[in-house]
């Protein structure tokens, strides 16, 4: 795929939830709120879109194998093992895996309950 091409739809992923914490419960003002810890797995070929945006949802992710390509603002960077970046207010992005090994990320971010 490349970045000039519309992503509709999310395929050979598979999201694990491995945590999560009522943030209003441990900081005020943050009801509604929640901390989640994922484990996500992007087999080759698969992709993570639509296009999203994390306005409201910022979180960070770490690559624990293989590599994950990220495309925002028309920029395509691959990300291997060891690396991550942040997702913030800013991030309008998709991910794919253009690899021939299944990439897995640590993924947490902060979502509103519900």
């Amino acid at each position: 795929m490349s970045d000039g091409q519309a992503v509709s739809e999310t395929k050979g992923v598979t999201v694990q939830l491995l945590s999560s914490m009522d943030l209003g419960l441990e900081i005020p003002g943050m009801d509604g709120r929640q901390l989640r810890l994922r484990l996500v797995t992007i087999e080759p070929g698969g992709v993570f879109g639509p296009l999203h945006s994390h306005q409201d949802r910022p979180g960070m992710v770490y690559i624990l194998q293989g590599t994950i390509t990220d495309h925002r603002n028309g920029i395509a960077t691959d990300y291997g093992p060891g690396v991550g970046w942040p997702e913030d207010r800013n991030t309008l992005h998709w991910l794919e895996n253009r690899g021939t090994e299944v990439a897995v990320e640590v993924s947490f971010d902060i979502v509103r309950q519900g």
